[in-house]
């Protein structure tokens, strides 16, 4: 497999919460979390990806535009 490239397609709303959660999790003690240094590294592709990807991480309403974007992931119940 080696070299190959994985193109990963996400919604503005996906890429909104998966970034914040990469980036509480990128906070956290990751020990327990991540048990393989190898992960890293994509981890921090991701992340860096998505960061340079959203304007609105920035924004003064991210907070709002996060939930919102959450609100519209959830499964209606």
């Amino acid at each position: 497999m080696g070299d190959g490239q994985v193109t990963i397609r996400l919604t503005s709303d996906e890429a909104l919460v998966l970034s914040h959660w990469l980036e509480k999790l990128q906070m956290t003690d990751l020990g327990r979390v991540v048990d393989d240094p190898a992960v890293w590294a994509p981890i921090h592709r991701i992340a860096g990806t998505l960061d340079k990807t959203l304007p609105g991480l920035f924004a003064s309403d991210y907070d709002q535009r996060l939930e919102a974007a959450r609100q519209r992931l959830r499964p209606e119940e």
